[in-house]
């Protein structure tokens, strides 16, 4: 491995810049740190550029070296990179690093990706989880946690959502958010359109007591085993009012009255089962 003993290299800032950033830009890599979420994208398909191991963690990269020679890329081994572990630690995104990083490029996803799913469910009709203005990336991660879960074909974030790729995202994520179709920072307005010309329903997600739910007549069921894209709020606002003007339907989770809101993770993550627990139904009775 090429040893680095620099603060100031390059490949070292480019870490740091990944790995304690709030996620990618266009044209720059994800940074995954720890071994586990590498060889999750290693075997996803991500392309790696790059491998940083901290000296007391060589023994460990071994694993990560045979799941890449497992690959068609691989890693070129010019660009397996060694450090000491206080150097790994300056640029490292968690308070006790495992001491193995690794830089992918982007996988370039679109709408049609994100509705026809990865390649074990792309059987199953459109079920798309969209992400309007979540700002907490522990929500983010965790709703396309469940998404996986649960059978979502993909992922769409809003402009004002934190982003998907972000390291915090990804470590609540559990790998999922490099695993699952991703479109990042789409504009609503545009989205809407995209939508409704693919023939996908658009369902709005909203928690109130049950009290109100009669009041306000809101639907307390859905029949989300047709192609549907079900937007999930920000954590205090909700959804925006283009997304509830647009929507055709309304998801309601009935709670008790004295509760004011459900979390956004917890609210797409029940939402999610109820999708998979009628196309499971439907599977069933098809068979």
């Amino acid at each position: 491995m090429n040893v680095i003993t620099s603060r100031d290299n390059k490949w070292l800032k480019a870490f740091r810049s990944t790995l304690r950033g709030s996620g990618p830009k266009a044209n720059d890599p994800i940074g995954v740190e720890g071994p586990k979420l590498i060889e999750d994208a290693l075997r996803s398909g991500l392309e790696a550029e790059a491998l940083l191991v901290g000296e007391s963690a060589e023994r460990g990269a071994e694993v990560i070296l045979r799941a890449a020679a497992e690959t068609d890329a691989g890693i070129s081994r010019s660009h397996i990179l060694r450090t000491t572990d206080k150097l790994f630690q300056s640029v490292a995104g968690t308070e006790t690093p495992q001491g193995i990083a690794a830089l992918f490029r982007q996988r370039v996803w679109n709408l049609e990706d994100v509705l026809r799913g990865p390649g074990d469910i792309r059987e199953s009709s459109p079920l798309a989880i969209v992400l309007a203005e979540i700002q907490d990336p522990g929500n983010v991660g965790t709703i396309l946690r469940s998404a996986e879960a649960f059978g979502a074909t993909g992922v769409i974030s809003t402009r004002g959502t934190a982003d998907p790729w972000s390291p915090k995202a990804l470590r609540a994520s559990a790998g999922a958010a490099l695993r699952l179709p991703v479109l990042r920072g789409m504009a609503i307005p545009v989205l809407l359109v995209q939508l409704r010309i693919a023939g996908v329903k658009i369902y709005a997600t909203s928690a109130a007591s049950t009290d109100a739910a009669a009041r306000f007549d809101l639907s307390l069921e859905a029949d989300l085993r047709e192609p549907a894209a079900i937007f999930i709020g920000n954590e205090g606002a909700g959804l925006p009012d283009e997304v509830k003007h647009a929507a055709d339907a309304v998801i309601t989770i009935p709670i008790r009255s004295h509760v004011e809101s459900l979390n956004a993770a917890v609210a797409a993550s029940i939402v999610l089962y109820e999708a998979a627990r009628q196309r499971r139904l439907e599977a069933h009775v098809s068979a």
